[in-house]
């Protein structure tokens, strides 16, 4: 069994500073949601692991604050695997890194196959790593301790793997990549609000006309506000395809909706009135949506254009046929080379003339990374060049 120590009170706070003070070396960290059972990503326990001071689990519910911790791990690395799915639940809780080494990223970089925790753990380390508590509830209080034992075995391997994995980058010359792709990662700012979050229900591309439209945003607005107010998954009470089928259905009265077999959830019948009230809501409101608004910045879907616009897909098919290659060459999946949109954009509306200089200013303003750049524009350049 791993050896770890929960900190819950000021006391234990004060003293797991103490102890991760005095330890050497960069911090492995992690973090457990309840996604898909609670209704914010918010992190439920952070875990964190340095050699010479061991494992600490923080429970963020029982904590008035994280900043203390916040404080102290900064400026060292912090280690984690897979940083994009951690990052913003630690900066709600004031962690922000000022150095990371993504390990997950990493491996993707030097072309292994499978890049889970467990089988790079296992690849380089030889460790075998049980994930059988990988996908529970960890919002429940208290927490059983073969969970928190699990939790706590997912960091204090990070350092250990992040040595193993950064002398394979070495040997395989990716190390500055690398950084940059961690830099990249760390500096991503959050995504922006969206204003007509109810547009993203799975079915919605079903719906017909503005009314349509204004029954499903009304019935979404009202089990995001149950959800909230419930602190749980939206979906948990009832399910997208049960908000589309309701729609679909148009019932007449709360009786219909009722016998509805396709409206499904533990809270479809419980919560019956606020159903049928946002119905009625959608169905009388003078303020019906719109079409989804098109971003201006938007590309036909390429699959369109062999028959809409065959010189972009000419260039595209050559474009692409070189940075496949090169990704090849590279051992590198070709979307950590150079992301595909930025390729498909650049053949969409090229610079001309379409220099290597001309395309690499083109890929910058797109957000490609300085690395990827500079292998990817002279690819691009001499693969338009060569079609005339």
């Amino acid at each position: 069994m791993a050896s770890w120590t929960m900190v819950g009170d000021k006391w234990s706070l004060a003293s797991a500073l103490e102890q991760l003070a005095a330890g050497e070396g960069p911090y492995g960290i992690d973090t457990e949601r309840a996604s898909g059972f609670r209704y914010s990503n918010r992190a439920f326990l952070v875990q964190v692991f340095r050699r010479g001071s061991g494992t600490f689990i923080f429970d963020p519910t029982k904590l008035d604050s994280m900043l203390p911790l916040a404080e102290l791990i900064n400026p060292e690395e912090w280690i984690l695997h897979s940083a994009d799915q951690d990052l913003p639940s630690l900066a709600e809780l004031g962690l922000k890194p000022d150095r990371l080494f993504d390990t997950e990223l990493a491996s993707r970089l030097l072309g292994f196959e499978r890049v889970g925790l467990g089988a790079v753990t296992e690849r380089l380390l030889d460790i075998q790593l049980a994930k059988a508590h990988s996908a529970v509830d960890w919002s429940t209080r208290p927490l059983p301790i073969e969970w928190l034992e699990y939790a706590a075995l997912d960091v204090i391997v990070l350092p250990d793997l992040r040595d193993a994995v950064y002398r394979e980058l070495e040997a395989s010359d990716k190390v500055q990549i690398a950084h940059e792709e961690f830099e990249a990662v760390r500096t991503k700012p959050p995504k922006p609000v969206n204003d007509e979050p109810w547009r993203k229900l799975s079915g919605g591309n079903k719906l017909r006309g503005p009314r349509q439209l204004a029954v499903a945003r009304e019935l979404w607005n009202a089990r995001d506000r149950l959800a909230r107010e419930k602190d749980v998954a939206p979906g948990r009470l009832v399910p997208d395809a049960s908000l589309i089928a309701a729609v679909a259905a148009n019932p007449r009265s709360k009786g219909e909706l009722a016998k509805l077999e396709t409206f499904r959830g533990r809270a479809s019948r419980t919560e019956l009135n606020r159903w049928w009230n946002a119905i009625l809501a959608g169905k009388t409101t003078r303020n019906v949506p719109g079409p989804r608004p098109r971003d201006p910045d938007a590309i036909p879907h390429h699959r369109s254009w062999e028959q809409k616009a065959p010189e972009a897909a000419v260039r595209l098919a050559a474009a692409r046929a070189g940075v496949e290659a090169e990704a090849e060459s590279q051992n590198m999946p070709l979307e950590n080379l150079i992301t595909p949109s930025l390729v498909r954009r650049v053949a969409w509306n090229p610079p001309s003339p379409p220099t290597p200089e001309n395309i690499a200013a083109r890929l910058a303003e797109l957000g490609a990374r300085p690395w990827q750049i500079a292998r990817v524009a002279p690819i691009i350049s001499a693969a338009f060049v060569d079609l005339g």
